[in-house]
């Protein structure tokens, strides 16, 4: 059962590769990532050296997402939230009196 609920405390982190052609005939693969409203990307991490195809930027671009998913029969995951710690309060957040 905990590992059933592990996997309900993380979700798939929305990622995606596109190519860029910074100049012509040179191709750059991008990572990018959406916000958790899914609203808005931001980059990730870039290519530092351009290729001279779409085919070997694409390609090396989806290398480069396989290396941040630790478990690629999973995906790309968010950490995993951590459980709330209990409160030492009784009830609706009263504590008891401490007797000294």
């Amino acid at each position: 059962m905990a590992t059933k609920r592990a996997k309900a405390l993380t979700s798939i982190r929305h990622i995606a590769v596109y190519v860029e052609e910074p100049e012509p005939g040179w191709f750059q693969w991008v990572l990018i990532e959406a916000a958790s409203d899914l609203s808005t990307w931001s980059e990730l991490k870039r290519a530092e050296r351009w290729e001279s195809s779409y085919k070997d930027a694409m390609a090396k671009g989806l290398l480069a997402l396989q290396e941040l998913t630790a478990d690629l029969d999973r995906g790309p995951r968010t950490e995993p939230r951590k459980p709330k710690e209990k409160s030492s309060g009784f009830g609706f957040g009263f504590e008891l009196p401490k007797l000294d």
